[in-house]
């Protein structure tokens, strides 16, 4: 199971990267640097709640896990 500081750094990372790409989409769309930051702000820290939210709550679920006390032989 990841733990909560190793959830954090994976949706800060990955939220870097959808910040860069959705500047530049907002800014394609709209023309304007100002509002392309904006929707790019706002689409980040709403991404980044709900995948920490979406990460935790997967982390309760054992479906398609593979057993870590497996015996060989």
């Amino acid at each position: 199971m990841d733990t909560p500081r190793r959830i954090l750094a994976k949706a800060i990372s990955w939220q870097c990267c959808g910040l860069v790409s959705m500047l530049f989409i907002g800014l394609i769309f709209t023309g304007s640097f100002a509002a392309g930051s904006v929707l790019a702000l706002v689409s980040a820290l709403t991404g980044f709640a709900l995948y920490c939210l979406h990460e935790m709550l997967w982390a309760r679920v054992g479906w398609g896990r593979g057993s870590q006390n497996r015996s060989v032989g």
